[in-house]
């Protein structure tokens, strides 16, 4: 019982450096996709101009 006491166990659960890696580039894939689609509705809201403020009540 002692050799038990000397190795702790990780809690949950551990990732391979292959899933890390996975992990980053899925994680980097959304950042961008995310960057891009407030680039887009920005870029939108300019083209419309102050005519999106202008609606009937």
């Amino acid at each position: 019982m002692a050799a038990m006491a000397d190795k702790p166990q990780p809690d949950g659960i551990v990732l391979t450096e292959a899933q890390k890696k996975s992990r980053r580039q899925r994680s980097i894939a959304i950042a961008w996709t995310l960057g891009v689609l407030v680039v887009l509705f920005f870029a939108v809201t300019l083209v419309k101009g102050p005519a999106v403020l202008v609606r009937p009540m």
